[in-house]
């Protein structure tokens, strides 16, 4: 049986550091993954309106071999700028990619819309995305907060309130597989009209509250609840999923691909016109193991579990605030 890593959080990958950085009053914020390292990644987006920074070059056929840090982030494509802030506090201390003599920090990123949720957007000419990325970065460390922080400030879901959440898993090998995701999503992480969790059986240890599945489980043969109704919301859930396997980057892509599937796992419905559903995976490298065979296969399922279990997660742990347009998960009737 699989079990957690020491954590629970992306973090249990040696040599990765998370950081956050929000503002209450915009109802939105910005997360920045570190590696200490150059790191091996890959990007799979299945959303309809994605929102990005520098995924081409994480193709396999372009020239930079590893990345620095991702950001994921609030505030639509203004979001973006928050790579811009990680960006800085890496060059000052001296990271990036070399060319020409100039150390240049790669650092893909991805955004998701909390514009309409409630908080105050009027920033004048340039939006604070720049400095929350600068701070989120220069705050990261192995320890960090899940719920309504960094990228899950602002987040929503169709019938609670999103969030940051993260969760990883020890394979057979010794390996560790972990993810991190910003859920604000167009669909629901809830099983019909309670408070099940689709995610439930992958749970492990009532990490997000041990309910398990209804019983009897609904039916879902009707039409699903989502932001369309009474009009179209804001969407996106964004991920990471980490391993630190030995992977090249076009098995970095299959393991984004596999991560997919915990949205499919955790939210009903996902991969939507109105969503910008993304994974990035990166491969850190530092256990030495290589997998093959039938050991991708238990990586990628374990990417999906960590994935599902992160969706979950983060919407367990979002907290109510002033203004907000959505209930929380504990504000739930039992």
């Amino acid at each position: 049986m699989w079990q957690t890593g020491p954590r629970n959080l992306l973090t249990d990958i040696a040599g990765v550091r998370v950081g956050n950085a929000q503002d209450e009053k915009l109802k939105s914020g910005s997360t920045a993954i570190l590696f200490d390292a150059p790191c091996v990644a890959a990007v799979e987006i299945l959303g309809g309106a994605p929102g990005t920074r520098e995924t081409d070059l994480l193709a396999p056929d372009k020239l930079v071999p590893g990345i620095d840090a991702l950001v994921l982030s609030g505030g639509s494509a203004f979001g973006l700028d928050a790579a811009s802030g990680v960006q800085a506090y890496l060059r000052s201390v001296g990271r990036g990619f070399l060319a020409a003599g100039h150390r240049v920090p790669i650092v893909p990123a991805a955004i998701l819309f909390d514009l309409a949720n409630g908080g105050a957007k009027d920033w004048g000419l340039h939006s604070p995305y720049r400095e929350l990325g600068f701070e989120a970065a220069s705050a990261a460390s192995e320890r960090f907060e899940l719920g309504s922080v960094g990228a899950g400030t602002g987040a929503t879901t169709a019938v609670v309130k999103g969030g940051l959440g993260s969760a990883s898993v020890r394979l057979r090998s010794g390996a560790t597989v972990a993810a991190l995701v910003a859920v604000n999503a167009l669909g629901s992480p809830l099983v019909g009209s309670g408070r099940h969790f689709h995610a439930a059986p992958f749970e492990i240890d009532d990490e997000f509250g041990g309910l398990g599945l209804p019983v009897p489980h609904p039916v879902l043969s009707e039409s699903p609840v989502t932001k369309l109704d009474p009009r179209p919301g804001g969407a996106t859930t964004i991920a990471v999923v980490a391993t630190d396997a030995v992977l090249d980057k076009g098995a970095a892509r299959r393991l984004a691909v596999a991560a997919h599937d915990g949205f499919a796992r955790s939210l009903w419905p996902a991969h939507t016109d109105f969503d910008g559903d993304l994974v990035f995976a990166a491969a850190t490298g530092g256990s030495g193991w290589r997998p093959e065979g039938a050991e991708r296969v238990e990586l990628a399922a374990a990417a999906t579990s960590a994935i599902a279990r992160a969706v979950a997660r983060g919407v367990h742990a979002a907290r109510s605030a002033p203004g907000d347009l959505k209930r929380c998960w504990y504000d739930l009737p039992a």
